[in-house]
């Protein structure tokens, strides 16, 4: 089971990586009618967080990563929206191979108030795996092991411990 997998708060979807960003998976480009209606939608005041909520899933699902993160960024205002907003940010923008910004939304969602223990675990294991694609390992390490303390049979984060803590060690006997 990979990070995708996670429940509907952290749920990616996989549209084709390799392709310009006005293209879909059949490397078609996306309709400009799509892309008016969605920004006609869009009005001149503030939006509520659900209305960029979803215009954020409308243009990920798409694979437009960086404006839906934009779109997340927005609904995350929304205290309703906090969680769902920061943690599909973070999935925007690591598919985007923004990285470091993806760390930062992430650690942003572990700080949003009344979030429940199972959505921790799921943005930690998020924050962990985005780490370890950084090689920050200490810091890799951390989210996992704070997970493991959450939730101690979760996916493969024993093994990732394991198989972090073994080359932290063998860089440190060099």
């Amino acid at each position: 089971m990979n990070e995708t997998n996670a429940l509907s708060l952290t749920q990616e979807n996989h549209p084709a990586s390799n392709r310009a960003s006005s293209e879909t998976a059949d490397s078609a480009p996306i309709p400009a009618a799509f892309l008016q209606a969605l920004e006609a939608t869009a009005s001149t005041e503030i939006p509520d967080g659900h209305d960029s909520y979803e215009r954020g899933t409308a243009l990920k699902n798409v694979g437009l990563f960086r404006q839906a993160a934009e779109h997340f960024e927005i609904a995350a205002q929304d205290p309703a929206y906090a969680l769902k907003g920061l943690a599909q940010m973070g999935l925007s923008l690591k598919q985007s191979g923004k990285q470091e910004e993806a760390v930062a939304a992430f650690r942003r969602a572990l700080q949003v108030p009344a979030t429940s223990s199972k959505e921790q675990v799921q943005i930690l294991y998020l924050l962990g795996r985005t780490l370890e694609s950084l090689r920050r390992i200490p810091e890799a390490l951390e989210a996992y092991r704070w997970l493991r303390r959450e939730a101690p049979q979760y996916r493969d984060v024993a093994m990732r411990i394991e198989s972090l803590s073994m080359r932290r060690m063998h860089r440190n006997n060099r």
